[in-house]
């Protein structure tokens, strides 16, 4: 649904209102580690620093975000909170990013939503809790899982967007956020949270509860808990209808022939052992020779073989493609696929899940005592977790060594045989006569038929996760005599994940390889035969779902199996097999000291200094089912070649931090951390701030700071994995000429080569620098604008090369490339230092408030502008521009992105409009190199365009005990922009970018409050 001319002028209103006149309360204030955020002018210590300051004159960029800015915007959970902010870029880290098909290092990334802030990667944001960091998720061992956080505890987030924190680690190149939970709560309180789509589909529910006792003031001790269950439940992409692959005038269709009714292709498996013929199959017989050249099997009209694959539906007469749920013709035109125009499409993005179902259970634990001016305290929280990964279904092709598979003809078969035999022998009429039911030596009725097909009754593919935090702190801090204080502390952190399949997946029932033959005990079996140790079904002739194939017990040419064939797939059906599981664990004590020096004109010089030290552990284990001693499991990345027994690292850092009040309006801080690392040695990072408030509506402030980030345990140690890639628009870019059409232009012969992913024992560190600098207006007390520049510039970047990055400077990275007889069959994707990644931006804030009508009207504005986001591989090469620029993966950079509110309030009542935006950027194509192309089509939009949505919530409170807040998300129910996502080298992807946008459409929210 597109927003109406109001939307636009609403939404125009709102962002003026915002910017000139209203915004908000007071400048950025920030405090950490517990301490209110109230105050008054009160010196505290701040995130991002050890010093005590008055936050309200914080020289560093801090957003502040309340539990009361939440419920505004019906924010249920810590990824939905990630998703707002506009200083997060928009990279894979939410749930409905990875509920598809990935690939690499993002396979382990089931269950895990991660912040991103600046757009530098995950692992480049530093996440913690009460100061102190917390475990990274047990599958990825880089990136914390935000959804761990004990939400309903926090009483405040501070997200710091500035470089490197000398303070917290030189790892936060792209900005810390501290979440900060309640630490002196008194009595109880329970709340309910519903969010229900005006669909009816995909609810969220939250129910949640603390309580506390002791009021630490008076009598110097709290003890509280809180607990919070979650339910998230599913969305498929065929419940909404922006998620449509087949729009072919737009130039987007899917490069898939598995359909859930079968396309017959002319492949002729010959393996032994399994009940396949051996005179070969109906397209691809061996016994009466090729039909490639032979008129008869010509597509109707033209000269072309119909050697892409021939679906009965497709065929004149035919039923038709769009028969099947999710079915269209084959765009052979689009895919430069000339013989399969006969074929039919499915459109895989309807399979996968827009919202993953996900249920989780978090808990929080708090004691705090004063003894006499000394405050101790201990804290233990944790998180239980279980995701379900659903995607599409299995698609099967018939080979001769790994899936030698094809429909035979026998008494279960017969019907349907002789059916689809006479639909293509009346197109086809090379293959035999209509009506033909004779088997003989010269003839091709009754062979049986090779087949690709997309297997609806087995289900969706599946991973199911569960994933375990825990975590414990302890602490204390108090004076050592005149002005000095000390803060001393200690934590453990683990998170522990296993991935299990689900539905979707069954025991092959072949040998998949000559080594997994090999490695059973056979001897010399070849590939491709009968695997006795999968199950065999009842009635197969086989075992695994090969036997079930070549029995004819399924029948692919049907969308409706029978029970016998449905009871067959539970017989060989995998569901219940582990996956892969991994653990992290984080052992952390710190200290530190602050106080006053000595006095200067402009006022105290304070100091403080700390030292850090931590160790880091991680593990990741495979599956027995993966190993080759066991029968193969179609299609599953086990990931065993990564089976990791535990490493660990420790980091040793000593710190240092001084703040100079030069004079009245000039205050410099400097500090300097030194890191020890295990394995990469020593490293010195300096951080500098700086204030100068001439007048007291007036600050300017800047900073400079340089970063080191090691890599992590995987990007070190992973193996490597080879994988197929089953796209047809790659081409060798040496003999391709730009602009060249696939199969077409001279050197453009379609390639299908294998990836290598995986780890490196070479990896060096990244080394980052950063500055910004920024104004803050506060023209009177009820009014704060800000301005921040900042820039980043990372160096010896660590992550992977992409197939599209490597054909575009394939000149500099031979060794990445192995050819066979001259094609390119192998490319290696591993994880390297490549080049470097610059990023700049200028965010801007807005809040004001005045009273009216009785009551206060308020008004907030946070924006980020994308000035630059530019990359390079090598330092002898260009920067490639990724600023407002379509990617397949990574951070897709936004050049504007804003939130814009306006409320009024008055008694208890409070009443919020609010508008989330997200500029518009360059649309992709499809396929990159033929002539025939996306943009070659009528309907075709160069660009995506900006996605924007408005909510509005009104809550009441009731004699200060109960607060109810009704809300409505998307209120004009605004569609996804159209966007072509989809990635034929691994199927996944579709019309909409889930990393911008959300897929739940208008939605209703009720949230209530009691305390007693």
């Amino acid at each position: 649904m597109r927003n109406t001319s109001l939307a636009v002028a609403l939404a125009t209103g709102t962002a003026f209102l915002a910017l000139i006149a209203m915004p908000s309360a007071a400048m950025a204030q920030s405090a950490s580690d517990g301490d209110s955020a109230e105050s008054d002018g009160k010196a505290i210590v701040v995130t991002g620093s050890r010093i005590k300051q008055d936050p309200s004159k914080s020289a560093l960029p801090l957003e502040i975000v309340t539990p009361d800015d939440l419920s505004r915007e019906s924010i249920s959970s810590p990824e939905q909170f990630i998703s707002y902010l506009a200083a997060n870029g928009n990279g894979a880290d939410n749930l409905a990013s990875n509920s598809d098909v990935v690939t690499g290092a993002a396979r382990g990334t089931n269950g895990l939503s991660a912040a991103n802030l600046r757009g530098q990667g995950a692992s480049s944001t530093l996440v913690l809790l009460n100061g102190r960091r917390v475990a990274a998720h047990g599958l990825s061992g880089s990136a914390v899982d935000v959804n761990q956080i004990p939400f309903s505890a926090i009483e405040r987030i501070e997200v710091l967007k500035d470089g490197a924190s000398a303070i917290y680690g030189t790892d936060a190149i792209g900005g810390v956020i501290n979440y900060i939970t309640k630490k002196n709560f008194t009595g109880i309180t329970a709340s309910g949270f519903v969010d229900i789509t005006e669909a009816g589909d995909a609810p969220i529910y939250r129910l949640s509860g603390t309580a506390g006792f002791g009021k630490l003031d008076e009598q110097g001790f709290n003890i509280m808990g809180a607990v919070s269950k979650s339910w998230n439940g599913i969305l498929f992409g065929k419940d909404r209808d922006f998620v449509n692959g087949n729009q072919p005038n737009r130039g987007l269709s899917i490069d898939t022939r598995g359909t859930p009714i079968a396309t017959v292709f002319p492949i002729n498996p010959t393996a032994s052992g399994i009940g396949i013929s051996q005179g070969g199959t109906l397209f691809g017989g061996t016994t009466v020779g090729s039909l490639a050249t032979n008129p008869g099997f010509f597509i109707p009209g033209t000269t072309t073989a119909a050697n892409g694959g021939v679906n009965p539906l497709d065929l004149p007469g035919g039923a038709g493609c769009s028969t099947m749920d999710g079915g269209m013709p084959y765009d052979q035109v689009l895919w430069n696929t000339p013989g399969a125009a006969l074929a039919c499409a499915w459109d895989t993005g309807r399979a996968a899940t827009l919202q993953q179902p996900l249920e989780t259970l978090t808990w929080y634990g708090r004691a705090t005592a004063k003894l006499g001016e000394h405050e101790i305290f201990a804290e233990v929280t944790g998180s239980k977790a279980h995701s379900s990964k659903i995607f599409s279904n299995n698609q099967y092709t018939a080979n001769n060594t790994s899936l030698p598979i094809a429909y035979p003809l026998n008494s279960l078969t017969a019907s349907t045989y002789n059916t689809v035999y006479d639909q293509l022998a009346a197109v086809l009429p090379a293959i035999g006569a209509v009506g033909d039911r004779t088997v003989d030596s010269v003839g091709r009725y009754g062979l049986p038929i090779a087949f690709r097909w997309r297997c609806e009754a087995c289900g969706p593919r599946q991973y199911e996760t569960d994933t375990k935090t825990f975590r414990a702190a302890m602490g204390a801090e108090g004076p050592i005599g005149g002005s000095w204080e000390y803060r001393v502390g200690g934590s453990y952190a683990e998170s522990q994940a296993t991935s299990v399949l689900g539905s979707g997946y069954h025991f092959r029932g072949v040998f998949a390889s000559n080594a997994s033959a090999l490695a059973s005990g056979t001897g010399a079996t070849l590939a491709g035969q009968a695997d006795t140790r999968a199950p065999t079904a009842p009635g197969a002739s086989a075992p695994g779902i090969v036997g079930l194939f070549n029995s004819g017990i399924i029948n692919p040419f049907s969308l409706v199996q029978t029970p016998q064939a449905l009871a067959a797939l539970d017989a060989v059906s995998a569901k219940g097999t582990r996956l892969y599981g991994g653990k992290y664990t984080v052992w952390q004590a710190d200290a530190s000291i602050s106080g006053d020096l000595f006095e200067l004109p402009g006022g105290t010089v304070k100091f403080a200094a700390g030292v850090d030290y931590r160790r880091e552990g991680y593990s990741f284990d495979g599956s027995t089912a993966g190993a080759t001693t066991s029968p193969d499991i179609f299609n599953v990345a086990f990931d065993n070649v990564n089976q990791l027994s535990k490493k660990t690292r420790d980091v040793k850092a000593a710190y240092a931090e001084v703040l100079v009040p030069v004079f009245d309006m000039l205050e410099l801080t400097g500090a300097v951390r030194v890191d020890d690392y295990t394995g990469f040695g020593s490293t010195v990072n300096p951080k500098f701030t700086a204030k100068f408030q001439p007048v007291d509506w007036l600050m300017a402030r800047a900073s400079y700071g340089t970063g080191f980030r090691v890599p992590s345990f995987n990007q070190i140690f992973n193996g490597v994995t080879q994988s197929p890639n089953p796209g047809s628009s790659l081409t060798d870019p040496t003999t391709c000429p730009t602009g060249g059409t696939v199969n077409v232009t001279p050197g453009c012969t379609a390639i299908t080569p294998d990836s290598l992913s995986g780890g490196n024992l070479n990896l060096g560190p990244e080394t980052s620098e950063q500055y910004s600098a920024g104004l803050v207006l506060r023209p009177t007390s009820r009014i704060t604008l800000s301005a921040d520049y900042w820039n980043i510039a990372v160096d010896n970047v660590i992550g992977s090369i992409t197939i599209s990055q490597l054909f575009a400077n394939i000149a500099a990275f031979p060794e990445r490339i192995q050819r066979t007889n001259g094609i390119i069959t192998l490319l290696d994707l591993r994880t390297g230092n490549f080049g470097s990644r610059r990023t700049s931006g200028i965010d801007f804030m807005a809040r004001g408030n005045f009273d009216a009508l009785q009551g206060t009207i308020s008004a907030g504005f946070d924006a980020t502008l994308l000035l630059t986001k530019k990359e390079k591989l090598l330092p002898n090469l260009a920067y490639t521009n990724l600023r407002g620029v379509f990617s397949l993966s990574g951070d897709l950079g936004l050049k504007w992105k804003h939130n814009a509110f306006i409320s009024y309030a008055k008694d208890g009542f409070t009443m919020t409009f609010s508008q989330i935006y997200r500029g518009g950027y360059q649309n992709a194509g499809l396929p990159s190199l033929t002539t025939n192309n996306s943009a070659s089509r009528p309907d075709y939009n160069a660009r995506v365009k900006p996605y924007h949505i408005y909510n509005m919530s009104i809550s009441q409170l009731v004699a200060e005990r109960f607060k109810i807040t009704l809300g409505v998300k998307n209120i004009f129910n605004t569609d996804p922009p159209f966007a072509i996502t989809y990635d034929s080298n691994t199927g996944s992807g579709s019309s909409w970018e889930p990393r911008v946008a959300d897929p739940r459409g208008r939605s209703f929210t009720v949230s209530a409050e009691v305390k007693f």
